[in-house]
């Protein structure tokens, strides 16, 4: 799944960056591969916000596009029980 399908309130760990140029406009917003964040706020048609490492971040929808992600609470699961 991308980021632009993440769903304000969920936490999301990021998995990948498609594109080369766009892997080095998320690093500078401090999005790399395995880190957390929480959906904060989607705009539809806009912007995903969110929130983690150290601040908030807004994520233009292009971008979002580009970025795969897995719901983190998914990974932890087995670890719960």
């Amino acid at each position: 799944m991308t980021l632009e399908q993440a769903v304000k309130g969920q936490r999301v760990l990021i998995l990948d960056v498609e594109e080369n140029s766009m892997r080095a406009q998320a690093m500078r917003l401090g999005i790399y591969e395995g880190a957390e964040f929480i959906c904060t706020e989607k705009i539809k048609g806009g912007p995903v916000i969110l929130c983690g490492q150290g601040g908030e971040t807004a994520v233009g929808k292009r971008l979002s596009q580009k970025i795969r992600i897995e719901l983190a609470q998914d990974k932890d699961r087995g670890m719960d029980r």
